[in-house]
């Protein structure tokens, strides 16, 4: 044998190590990223259509694609009784209910109606319509990752900005508060 063997190894066995750092540094640089800013192939983009019939022995109507196509800003929450963060926001969203000129509409995302009541029961009922979304695949029509998630849909009923995850006193008064304004804006003023 010669001793060329040795050098001709030596650059093969560099290559996993390159790979496995190149793919550690963009995982490091993903990790530095804001979860709550996963894009939505949706915003910019109409509604989905869809009905759904309201949360059984709750006094509130059901809630359609046609509720968002009144000419007003609105917001949609969509969350579950069984859902820790949902609790933690929710008088956030009672707040939200009582702002001038802002519709709150709740998608109920794959719960039990009698813990859908009692949740409302106890919490507050902020929503102006409320959709049993037992199977959740309207849910899954809006792009929802997990619960609780918060839509700002406009006027002519297009998706205007996701939130992902609990509102905070912090995101409503600042990104929320300012979207919902853009929302409110004709379409060919609302991005710039």
């Amino acid at each position: 044998m010669t001793g060329e063997t040795p050098r001709r190894r030596f650059p093969l066995a560099v290559i996993p190590v390159a790979v496995f750092a190149l793919l550690a540094v963009l995982f490091w640089i993903g990790l530095g990223g804001d979860p709550k800013n996963i894009p939505s192939v949706l915003v910019g983009k109409p509604i989905p259509a869809f009905e759904l019939a309201p949360v059984e022995g709750l006094n509130a109507p059901g809630f359609s694609a046609a509720d968002l196509k009144k000419g007003e800003v609105a917001v949609v929450n969509v969350w579950a009784s069984w859902c820790v963060p949902c609790r933690d926001e929710h008088p956030l969203l009672v707040a939200l209910s009582k702002r001038s000129g802002i519709k709150l509409y709740g998608i109920n995302n794959k719960d039990e109606p009698e813990n859908a009541r009692r949740f409302l029961t106890t919490l507050g009922q902020p929503f102006a319509a409320i959709g049993a979304d037992r199977d959740g695949r309207v849910s899954i029509d809006w792009g929802v990752y997990g619960v609780p998630e918060t839509f700002i849909v406009d006027g002519a009923g297009v998706i205007r900005y996701k939130w992902i995850g609990p509102l905070t006193p912090e995101a409503l008064a600042g990104v929320f508060s300012t979207e919902i304004g853009k929302a409110k804006l004709p379409p060919a003023s609302a991005g710039s």
